[in-house]
């Protein structure tokens, strides 16, 4: 099923559609040549803003936790997928480990969980959940909403190797982003495949590092095409020390935000695009939409209210004390009269699937990560590998979802950029 989109179908994202589908054979190179550089993360997914005059990622998350929203039909391009990334990896790989997030309680993570081990089972692994909550001290199994259950086992720590009783595993898949730290029960492992790598958790991984490698990514990408990169780059400004509590490291913000409205002021002068600028500070790390604030004029920061400062003092791994600051990219697209934004879902260098998460009491500016969004499936499973050339720009669906397919796979590649820059094991040359 195709979801209905209401979409602004006209402007530069028409000429940017048209521009990808005319370079599809080249572009489709590209990637293949980047490839062979560099590494993709094993799975991700990208939040993509659809702005009507500009498409950009503003958050890629390396620990996807909505596999459940993914249709059935999806599936075997997801299981293929995942047979290559395993294959590449460890091809005699028989036994995996996936590790979930603690306190694991929420059913629609558990479902998510399920549809996961599903995936990695019909690629033919034996995959086995292991947790690292210390309340799981017994095999638990845990029921799901739709029926059938999910088995949680306690994880058991040999000298060098991770596993569970009587089940040694090849690799070892991270479904958990340790927002929280590194546990010293997953460090110094030398034996297994450990995915992704710990310097990818949210403990220690850095947005800002995340966009300036997509900003790098995005020039190269808009030269192959002939195109402004920002149409499919947001700019942002860091802050490093910021209190939002005690009120400390304002004026760095202050500066840094004015800073970045008066750039997004001259390229919508530029493009001639009437509307408001905004920015997003959010946290520098973490996820699970915490820790974010949408802010119009630099005027807003001076009378934060106490709720607002406590909301953005606290993200899901603790004290905020680094934010970014990203050009707010608005949303153009509906489901139902709901502002609406797509989520592309990948495994290795594959667009797999995806789907739109809805909010129907947010704005068009503000984020929807949060309590009251709802999930619509993008009918992804026929179209992002065949865009049909020769359809009137907007007018096609699969052209559409290509076009998001692209921009999910830039992110995903800014990302083995990061991981690679930011790698504490890589090899340096003097």
């Amino acid at each position: 099923m195709v979801p209905h989109l209401v979409t602004a179908l006209n402007g530069p994202i028409n000429e940017l559609e048209q521009r990808v589908l005319d370079s599809m054979p080249a572009i489709e190179r590209w990637f293949r040549l980047e490839w062979m550089e560099h590494t993709p993360p094993f799975y991700s997914s990208v939040d993509i803003r659809n702005a009507g005059f500009k498409l950009a990622p503003v958050d890629t998350n390396l620990y996807p936790g909505g596999w459940n929203h993914l249709t059935p039909e999806m599936l075997p391009l997801a299981v293929q997928s995942a047979m290559a990334a395993i294959e590449k990896i460890c091809p005699e790989a028989k036994n995996l480990l996936v590790i979930p997030e603690n306190n694991t309680r929420n059913t629609f993570y558990l479902s998510n969980l399920a549809q996961l081990q599903r995936i990695l089972h019909m690629a033919g692994l034996n995959v086995r959940l292991g947790s690292i909550d210390p309340d799981i001290k017994e095999p638990t199994t845990l029921p799901l909403p739709g029926g059938g259950s999910v088995l949680l086992e306690p994880v058991v720590r040999s000298r060098r190797r991770l596993g569970l009783k009587n089940f040694d595993p090849c690799t070892i898949l991270l479904n958990n982003d340790l927002s929280t730290g590194i546990p010293g029960i997953l460090e110094e492992i030398h034996e297994q495949y450990l995915l992704p790598p710990l310097h990818a958790s949210w403990s220690v991984r850095r947005k800002s590092n995340h966009f300036h490698s997509y900003e790098e990514v995005s020039k190269r990408f808009g030269k192959l095409l002939g195109i402004d990169p920002w149409l499919i780059n947001p700019m942002f400004n860091k802050c490093g020390e910021v209190d939002f509590e005690q009120a400390a490291g304002m004026d760095c913000l202050r500066t840094n935000v004015d800073a970045l409205l008066t750039k997004i002021r001259r390229k919508y002068k530029e493009y001639g695009i009437n509307e408001k600028p905004f920015v997003v500070v959010k946290a520098d790390n973490g996820t699970s939409g915490m820790g974010i604030m949408t802010v119009r004029d630099v005027k807003d920061l001076d009378d934060l209210s106490g709720k607002t400062r406590a909301r953005m003092a606290t993200s899901k791994g603790g004290q905020v004390d680094q934010v970014i600051i990203q050009e707010g990219v608005l949303t153009n697209e509906r489901i139902n009269e709901a502002v609406a934004e797509p989520v592309v879902y990948m495994v290795d260098r594959y667009v797999v699937g995806g789907f739109y998460r809805v909010h129907a009491e947010r704005g068009i500016d503000e984020n929807l990560n949060a309590p009251g969004a709802h999930f619509v499936p993008l009918a992804f499973s026929e179209s992002t590998r065949l865009p049909q050339p020769g359809e009137k720009p907007g007018a096609s669906a699969p052209n559409r979802f290509y076009m998001y397919g692209v921009i999910g796979r830039l992110a995903m590649l800014a990302a083995s950029y990061e991981l690679e820059a930011t790698d504490p094991d890589a090899e340096t040359y003097d």
